[in-house]
């Protein structure tokens, strides 16, 4: 049976009070989720995946995050390397590679998702940066209260990800790159079919 998140957070709490936790954090919660264990004990942060691709779910939870004072964590803000412009298919992805498991990357997905990349390349090489830093730029642009952590294996990529504190966009620059991805727009779940019933819950 579903355990309510008042007894997990109640039994988190204690390890809280017994100093063996220093603050207490959230995954892939929905906003009422969020409400319900933030009254149990404060939560320090949640964490979503937030990208262009996909944002609808998590951009309702940080609509609940942000009034209580609590930190949004946007984990996989490059969309899986699909919002780089690196990748253009599949050939060359060893086996085994998670990707291989997502729709977005999946049959025709790639294809249609692809055509939304190329309007964010347009857009960077007018702000002459890369795609990768001008997508953490939109991120880190929707608030100070979100931290996205786009994760890489190789120095050159950590220190190309940190050149997006460079990028400035201005309010017409955001609404342009918002507009190029609309909301609907993305071919593919985040997650296979059975694996999306554990997200945003």
């Amino acid at each position: 049976p579903k355990v309510p998140i008042e007894d997990t957070m109640g039994a988190m709490k204690r390890l809280v009070e017994q100093g063996k936790v220093r603050s207490l954090a959230l995954s892939e919660a929905s906003p009422e989720t969020i409400r319900r264990a933030h009254k149990v004990h404060p939560i320090a942060c949640v964490q979503s995946e937030y990208s262009l691709l996909y944002r609808e779910q998590a951009e309702a939870a940080i609509a609940t995050t942000r009034p209580l004072g609590i930190s949004f964590i946007a984990y996989s803000p490059l969309g899986r390397s699909l919002l780089t412009g690196a990748l253009t298919s599949l050939e060359g992805l060893p086996q085994g590679d998670g990707r291989l498991r997502h729709p977005r990357f999946a049959g025709d997905n790639l294809g249609k998702n692809l055509t939304l990349v190329q309007k964010l390349q347009a857009i960077a090489d007018e702000k002459l940066c890369k795609t990768s830093q001008l997508v953490l730029a939109w991120v880190l642009a929707q608030g100070d209260d979100i931290v996205p952590i786009p994760g890489t294996k190789r120095r050159e990529r950590l220190e190309e990800n940190l050149g997006a504190l460079d990028v400035t966009l201005s309010a017409a620059d955001i609404k342009r790159i918002t507009d190029a991805v609309p909301v609907d727009a993305v071919a593919g779940t985040r997650y296979p079919e059975w694996q999306m019933k554990s997200v945003f819950v």
